[in-house]
Formats: C-alpha cells, structure tokens, sequence
C-alpha cells in the first residue's frame, strides 16, 4: 500500500494532513497503539526536520507498507547552494551552522548541501568513507544509512575516540535512532529524499 503524496513545505503547510495520514494509515492497517504511536512519532520527527530546512523548500511525503514494514518518504528538491550557504552563515556570529545539532539536525544540513558540488570537502560525523567516494563525483550520487553509520561507528567507540564517542552519544539521544529501523538518506543529483523504515505490529 502507498498513500496519497502531500506537499509538505518548511513553512508548515500541509504539516497537519501529513500527521492525519499517518493516523489513517494506524487505524487502517489496525495497528497496535504502541505501533501507532511510533508511526506518529516518526512522521513528527520527519516534519519537524522539514520545518527546519534552510529556504523556502517544498517536500513530497507519503506512507508505504509491505508485510508490516513501513517507510515514511520525504523527497525534497533542493536549493542551496555554496554562494547562499555563505550568505546565510555571514549572518550567524559564529559563521557555522548552529541548527545542525542532532542527528535529525544534521540529515536536514545534507538536504540543505544537495545542490552543491563541493559536498565531498563537508566535514561532518555522519560521512563514512563509502559515502566520500560515492560524493566526489560530478553527479553528485549518494546514499546513506543509519544502520551502516552505527556500525561503522562501533569500533571507533570501543577505542575510546573522542569525536566517535560525542558522534554515538549524538545518535543515542535521537528519538528517531530508538524507534525506527533504519534512517536512510539519498541524494540523486538535486533530489534529496529521506526514508525511515519500521516493522510495526
């Protein structure tokens, strides 16, 4: 099943249908009320990040389900770009990104780099080497996954790395690290969309 797509904005518009669609889909698939209330969880956590995204973006979300497991979807066409992040940081007194805390926070950041080439030379905890090589191509071709980034992160753990331990403890405090499955990010050119996959009951 799939459900209807909303056009959802950084505004808040449309935000509500997007929450009333998750709590159809609860009552139609005859969730159990913890499940429906991960469901509602995971979709407030995806539109509080889409809240959050730099500039005047819309975004596409909808609901899929096979055998139990749901994914919630949100494509968003980006539009920032180095000229506009620069603008926008001069602004900031500390010329850095201060929004970008937080897993959630800094997956809404790479929406936000979708449209910039020099994405490659982004420092950030959650780049994994593979998602380097993948990001220095022209087409700007990229993937990510939470489950892969936790177990990339592990040993650098056990080794008592500083900016590995802050990086874990990040990703622990996540609401969305505790319920969902697996977070998944993908950048195709200028189309950035965000996947959270759950098996509900």
């Amino acid at each position: 099943m799939r459900t209807d797509t909303i056009l959802v904005s950084s505004s808040g518009d449309q935000m509500e249908k997007a929450f009333n669609e998750a709590d159809k889909v609860s009552v139609y698939k005859d969730l159990s009320p913890k499940s429906r209330l991960h469901l509602r969880l995971l979709t407030e956590e995806m539109m509080g990040m889409m809240r959050s995204i730099t500039g005047e973006n819309e975004g596409s979300f909808w609901i899929e389900d096979q055998d139990g497991k749901f994914e919630l979807h949100l494509r968003v066409q980006t539009q920032m770009n180095t000229t506009k992040r620069e603008k926008l940081l001069s602004t900031s007194t500390t010329g850095k990104n201060e929004s970008a805390k937080g897993i959630m926070g800094r997956i809404r950041d790479f929406f936000d780099r979708g449209a910039d080439s020099d994405i490659a030379a982004y420092s950030s905890p959650l780049i994994l080497p593979s998602m380097m090589e993948r990001a220095s191509s022209s087409t700007l071709d990229w993937e990510w996954s939470m489950v892969q980034y936790a177990n990339e992160l592990a040993p650098h753990v056990e080794s008592k790395e500083k900016d590995a331990i802050e990086a874990w403890d990040e990703m622990e405090k996540s609401v969305v690290s505790h319920v969902a499955d697996d977070v998944k990010v993908s950048i195709h050119n200028n189309i950035a969309e965000l996947i959270i996959e759950k098996k509900m009951a």
